[in-house]
């Protein structure tokens, strides 16, 4: 049995980071812990770009845009949905959900785009992602752009045949 796993460390990648501006008293707080995450794996300051959009939405374009630009080695997207009382949230979850989907699935796109996006409830929901109870999700996020920008598995399968 193999077991693949990739590393975390940011030597030299590129990311972009989609931040929306709509609840921005929460996406200001998932951004600072991807950056701090990003900085404490040795990503540059000048090898990060944050590109703000003004709503989740709007996210999807923004991070199509990054990825087509061939300047990223990864994207994160940091959005926070917040269920209203009209149904406009599960449209909203569902856009943003499928096009960051299409966007990992095109062909030959060897740039990860991460999903970074919270979708709560209540307010005190998603300001618990902040790292208030749970762990920054933003923070995460960085994480997992780490790790996908690593990943090589046709070096470790190649090896195999």
């Amino acid at each position: 049995m193999t077991t693949i796993q990739s590393s975390v460390v940011g030597t030299n990648k590129k990311v972009a980071i989609i931040k929306a501006r709509f609840n921005e008293f929460i996406t200001n707080q998932l951004h600072e812990g991807a950056l701090a995450t990003l900085g404490q794996h040795d990503v540059q300051d000048d090898h990060i770009d944050t590109i703000v959009v003004p709503g989740a939405v709007e996210i999807v374009y923004a991070a199509k845009q990054a990825v087509e630009s061939g300047h990223y080695d990864g994207v994160i997207t940091i959005g926070a949905v917040i269920r209203g009382e009209t149904p406009h949230f599960d449209y909203v979850c569902n856009i943003v959900s499928s096009g960051i989907t299409q966007l990992n699935t095109r062909e030959n796109s060897n740039c990860p785009v991460v999903f970074g996006v919270i979708t709560t409830n209540t307010n005190e929901e998603a300001i618990a992602r902040t790292g208030i109870k749970h762990d920054n999700q933003g923070s995460a996020a960085a994480r997992a752009v780490l790790e996908m920008m690593n990943l090589d598995v046709k070096q470790h399968t190649t090896a195999l045949i």
